[in-house]
């Protein structure tokens, strides 16, 4: 319990007694005009919500994109450099990539291109030769082989187009072979483009050198890493590689999202500013119809803090009331899109980091009352009581 302090000055219990009658007396002016504390509520209520809406709506929009493409970000597709010659990767190149990388997996592939067919039709798509698909891709159907050595493994996109699935068979330049499974559809993109391409053993290829290898890690941190070690020692006396880093591409996005919603809350923050004028300009009004009552309260003997006090709680509970009931609808304004719009995610919209830009403007609304109040509230504290009872 907090009591008078050893300099004999008020503690906390004595400040806050000091702040309980000056709220009870803010409280009955604002009742005296209830109209023009509305309005002035109602101005604070838009701004809040415009900075909470705003907010949410480009933290939702941020969340949606890194839960869509989050994933890509963990594989750097490593290519010849054809700038300097490199026409393929060769088996030391690949295994001067490992050596670099670690512990993320390496998936070199040869490439070509083939009309594949089916029971639904042709098609011509690329044709990959991979030994470890398991280290890169899901399977829809079917079981990936820790070893490919027979079969194909068909792309989402192109076993729709054929109509074939795990157990089918399809007509690979004019060979037969058997579909061992259906890769799960990609939520990426790449120049290794898994949807329109289908998979074979390394040993149906005759190539030289791979056309890619797949640096596939566990986050982007280790994929950045990845490419950063790559570069730093494959690229170390010749640039016989070059990089697509998907993390990059992430990096990019996330950082176009956030300038999003630094925007979108700089829009809601005009709204809240324009809220703040409206406060001033009712606290200004007030004191002006006020200032023979101001000036009897300073003859009796009410101190310029005490006055002070008066107003800034009107202020504070004009800003404090139209900052919840802001914040209030802003929770029913994105339950009901939620609920009425199929395609949000409800996970996005319920996130943690969605409180933090209601925390915020509830702050904000109720700081923007208080500093539109204090300039009322100074010039009337400060006021000659006896110039104010003449006026």
């Amino acid at each position: 319990m907090s009591g008078p302090s050893p300099k004999g000055r008020p503690g906390t219990a004595g400040w806050l007694r000091g702040w309980r009658p000056a709220v009870a007396m803010a409280a009955r002016n604002l009742r005296r005009n209830r109209v023009r504390t509305a309005l002035a509520v109602l101005g604070v209520c838009i701004g809040v919500l415009a900075v909470a809406a705003l907010g949410i709506f480009g933290n939702v929009l941020a969340l949606g994109a890194d839960d869509a493409i989050g994933d890509i970000g963990t594989q750097v597709v490593v290519s010849p450099n054809a700038d300097a010659g490199v026409q393929s990767l060769s088996e030391a190149d690949v295994a001067d990539v490992r050596r670099a990388v670690g512990e993320p997996a390496v998936v070199p592939l040869y490439s070509d291109s083939a009309v594949v067919a089916g029971p639904s039709g042709r098609e011509f798509a690329t044709v990959y030769g991979v030994e470890e698909p398991a280290l890169a891709f899901e399977a829809a159907e079917g079981r990936l082989p820790e070893r490919h050595r027979r079969g194909a493994i068909v792309g989402a996109g192109v076993a729709e187009e054929l109509g074939v699935g795990a157990g089918d068979s399809v007509e690979i330049a004019g060979s037969q072979v058997r579909v061992v499974a259906v890769l799960a559809e990609s939520q990426t993109f790449s120049p290794v483009a898994p949807d329109d391409a289908v998979f074979l053993p390394e040993s149906a290829f005759s190539a030289d050198g791979y056309a890619q290898a797949l640096v596939v890690a566990e986050s982007g941190e280790a994929a950045r890493a990845a490419a950063d070690d790559i570069r730093a020692e494959v690229n170390a006396r010749e640039e016989r590689v070059d990089l697509f880093e998907l993390a990059a591409i992430v990096d990019e996005v996330n950082e176009f999202f956030g300038l999003l919603s630094t925007f979108l809350l700089g829009l809601g923050a005009i709204s809240l500013v324009v809220a703040g004028v409206s406060i001033l300009n009712v606290m200004l009004m007030s004191t002006v119809e006020r200032r023979q009552e101001i000036g009897v309260m300073r003859a009796v003997g009410v101190t310029r803090r005490d006055v002070l006090r008066v107003l800034l709680a009107e202020a504070g509970l004009i800003g404090a009331a139209g900052a919840a009931a802001g914040t209030l609808l802003t929770v029913l304004l994105v339950a009901g899109l939620v609920a009425a719009t199929p395609e949000v995610d409800a996970a996005l919209a319920l996130d943690p980091t969605n409180g933090y830009y209601l925390l915020l403007a509830l702050c904000f609304g109720v700081g923007v009352g208080l500093v539109s109040g204090a300039y009322p509230a100074w010039k009337a504290a400060n006021e000659r009581p006896v110039e104010a009872l003449r006026s």
